[in-house]
This record gives structure tokens, C-alpha cells and sequence, in this order.
């Protein structure tokens, strides 16, 4: 029991520090929202909306092609390798490394080459794909001069008319993202943070939650379906 509460004090302690670099602004939830630890301690909550990827495809039958977008970190790829080796090297004791652009430098032009990409991902831009959607990259990370996150992305998905990654930034007081949504048309958008479901819907987009994966570097883990929002079923992989 001790070690149990040490451990939970260090998580909050962690997920405290990382959140408060690295974050948009906070909106209230609407609904009760569940972390991918609980769901994976206690099966998934019935009052979520959960919807597969067969699903998607079938609510998407008999329409046109559209233009769908996606976040990067923890939504298609598991990028924490890099960004724990840069808090190694930058800012061994806490979070300021993410201030550091030569931490954003190294992860944007060398360390991408040690994400993997996560299943859901594969699915996901495989149906989209199929279905002649144009699929566009936005990331709230800080953007660098050189980036081989675009060339990666598209040789890990196989991706026909891959677009640049649009790398948004991060804001506390803006929804960094909604701009770049509205200005390409975005009509659907996944990613795993709040502030991915919020940004979509600002710009009238549809936002669609993929679950963060329990072991990510990026703390705390949101709480999804706070928002109503749909959740990808098994998307933590």
C-alpha cells in the first residue's frame, strides 16, 4: 500500500509538471471522462460513445470524399522514445526541454526515426485512403527549419498525397490547431488530447478521440469521452 501511494504521488507529480509546459487552454468536461488506465483496469465504460473503424467506414458510405486530418503524438504514432531521450539530455529533473528548440530541432530532424507507428493509425489512414479522403498532419509541436516527420509518416502509412506536416505549436491562452482545420477544410479530426476534440470543434469539424497509450511520456492521461465526444474502440495501440 505504501509503495502504491508513492508511486501515484510521483505520477501526479510528473503529470503535473508536464501538463503545465505543454498544454492548450482548459475547457470544463461536460461528462464523466475515463483514462486509458481505467478503461484498461476496468473494461470500457457503456456510457462512452465507442465506435470501430468499420464503424467510421459505415457512417461514410454513399459520401463523397473528404478531406480528414490528424494529430501526430500518441494519435498515429508513439513518440515518447524521442521525447524521453530529450528530456534526458535537456532537462533531466523536469520539463523545461520542451521550451528548448534544440530539443524540438533534434525531435523534429533526427529523433522521429524512433516513433512507432501505432496500429490505429494503420487502420484509420488505410480506410481513409480507400475511400479517396485527403488526409492532412497537424502537430502542436513547435516547428523547426528542417523536419523528417513528413517523409516518415509517409512511408509508414504508404500515403498516396501526403502533404507536409503542418506543425501548429502550442498555446495556453489559443487552440492552435482550429486555423489550420478550418483553413483546409478539415471535416474530421483525430487526435488523443482535449484540446485536439475542442480544436475541431471550433472549427466545425467533427473531433474523434484516440485513446492515449498508458505508458506515454505525455501526462497526465485525458480523460476520454469528458467531452461526449466518439472514442476509437482499442486505439491505445
Amino acid at each position: 500500500m505504501k509503495l502504491t501511494k508513492i508511486a501515484i504521488s510521483s505520477l501526479l507529480a510528473c503529470a503535473f509538471a508536464s501538463g503545465s509546459v505543454f498544454a492548450d487552454p482548459k475547457l470544463p468536461g461536460t461528462e464523466t471522462g475515463y483514462s486509458s488506465i481505467q478503461i484498461m483496469q476496468q473494461g470500457e465504460p457503456a456510457q462512452l460513445h465507442w465506435v470501430s473503424v468499420e464503424g467510421i467506414e459505415k457512417s461514410l458510405e454513399g459520401k463523397e470524399p473528404m478531406t480528414v486530418g490528424f494529430d501526430i503524438d500518441d494519435t498515429v504514432l508513439f513518440s515518447s522514445p524521442g521525447f524521453y531521450r530529450g528530456q534526458q539530455v535537456f532537462s533531466p529533473n523536469g520539463y523545461s526541454y520542451l521550451k528548448t528548440q534544440k530539443f524540438w530541432d533534434k525531435m523534429n530532424c533526427e529523433w522521429e526515426k524512433f516513433s512507432l507507428p501505432k496500429e490505429i493509425g494503420k487502420k484509420l489512414i488505410a480506410m481513409h485512403q480507400k475511400r479517396g479522403d485527403d488526409i492532412y498532419f497537424i502537430t502542436g509541436r513547435t516547428g523547426s527549419e528542417c523536419e523528417i516527420s513528413t517523409q516518415y509518416l509517409k512511408d509508414s502509412f504508404g500515403i498516396n498525397n501526403m502533404h507536409k506536416v503542418i506543425f501548429a505549436g502550442s498555446s495556453k491562452t489559443e487552440y492552435t490547431k482550429t486555423k489550420h482545420i478550418k483553413a483546409h477544410n478539415i471535416k474530421m479530426y483525430y487526435g488523443d488530447s482535449d484540446g485536439d476534440i475542442i480544436s475541431a470543434r471550433n472549427a466545425g469539424a467533427e473531433g474523434i478521440r484516440i485513446m492515449r497509450n498508458a505508458s506515454s511520456s505525455y501526462k497526465p492521461v485525458p480523460q476520454n469521452g469528458i467531452y461526449g465526444e466518439k472514442i476509437v474502440k482499442d486505439s491505445q495501440y
